[in-house]
């Protein structure tokens, strides 16, 4: 069964599935249109496979912040999947993309390797990092809605003292997702923010904690420092937390997001990427090149304004994204 079958397959399966698969098609429309709208004006410019043809295709995928890196990777393996398959016609590259696409995506890893990190019978502490501007507020809330119509108890803690309006905004994503926000005084020592969260949490018997942090202090330096103290006051209170460090990126800043999240990962251990506002962006690549290049999977992607739209992310739902116009010209 070809890569193209396979997902249509998958989305005959309920109507969650398709739920998710219209939001991802609808929420990638900008990427599409730019990446395969040059696709498929490429694949008819030539008719067949030769190495001109890759190297427009290089330029394609560079265009969309994919990374040049792992353009390169790409486009070699393309080379020797064509080669194998004594591909002649372009036509017949477009599913060989999309499938090179996902393995590159996962690597070595298995599918799993976007799933976060829940305790069972236990409660599970995300850390939430980035900087300012980026929605990491909303991010928090829009998760905690997540977990809340997961049937979880989820509380939130206010650890960006530094912000103006940082505190006020958790609440009202605490009051419209409905759940409980433990904050200080702006300017108060976030650390101790955290660790009042942890011990109400642990009061109240949660099952999710979901921690705020600053996005700028007075240098880079303070800012990494912060988020160090922070995250040894959380293993000194529940060894093997936190679970999760979420580092929040905007996609629209395509490879100035990658610069950030090698700065984070410096500071602590992050375990995946939140990435949002992947819908109003032309350059969507940037998820494949954070993982290439960082080794972080991308665990959660926004793609819209609503509490429904940060979705879970998935490689080959990603991919579908990218090709979704192509698909339905095919069936």
């Amino acid at each position: 069964m070809s890569f193209f079958e396979k997902i249509k397959q998958r989305f005959k399966q309920d109507e969650k599935t398709e739920q998710v698969q219209e939001t991802y098609k609808e929420g990638m429309k900008k990427t599409r249109g730019a990446f395969s709208g040059r696709i498929n004006d490429l694949i008819a410019r030539y008719r067949k496979v030769d190495e001109d043809f890759f190297e427009e295709l290089e330029e394609v995928l560079i265009s969309a912040d994919v990374g040049v890196t792992t353009v390169m990777d790409l486009v070699d393996e393309l080379k020797l999947e064509v080669k194998r398959r004594n591909i002649k016609d372009t036509e017949e590259v477009k599913e060989v993309i999309s499938e090179k696409l996902v393995e590159i995506y996962y690597g070595d890893d298995s599918g799993e390797v976007e799933k976060l990190n829940i305790q069972e019978n236990a409660m599970t502490v995300i850390l939430v990092v980035g900087v300012n501007g980026v929605g990491k507020t909303t991010s928090i809330g829009k998760l905690a809605h997540r977990f809340k119509q997961e049937g979880k108890k989820v509380m939130l803690a206010a650890g960006d003292t530094f912000r103006a309006g940082a505190i006020e905004q958790l609440e009202e994503w605490g009051k419209r997702a409905d759940v409980e926000v433990i904050k200080q005084s702006a300017g108060s020592d976030p650390a101790a923010v955290i660790y009042d969260g942890i011990r109400a949490a642990k009061s109240r018997e949660a099952d999710v904690l979901l921690c705020d942090t600053a996005g700028r202090l007075q240098n880079k330096v303070n800012l990494m420092k912060e988020l160090e103290k922070i995250k040894r006051v959380i293993e000194r209170e529940i060894p093997g937390a936190p679970h999760e460090v979420l580092l929040v990126l905007d996609a629209t800043t395509g490879q100035n997001a990658l610069n950030q999240a090698k700065t984070f990962s410096q500071a602590t251990d992050v375990s995946g990427i939140v990435l949002t506002k992947l819908d109003g962006t032309a350059k969507g690549g940037i998820v494949l090149a954070i993982r290439k290049d960082l080794d972080i999977p991308v665990k959660f992607v926004g793609l819209g304004e609503k509490m429904e739209d940060l979705q879970e992310f998935d490689a080959s739902l990603f991919v579908y994204g990218l090709f979704a116009d192509m698909l339905e010209e095919e069936a």
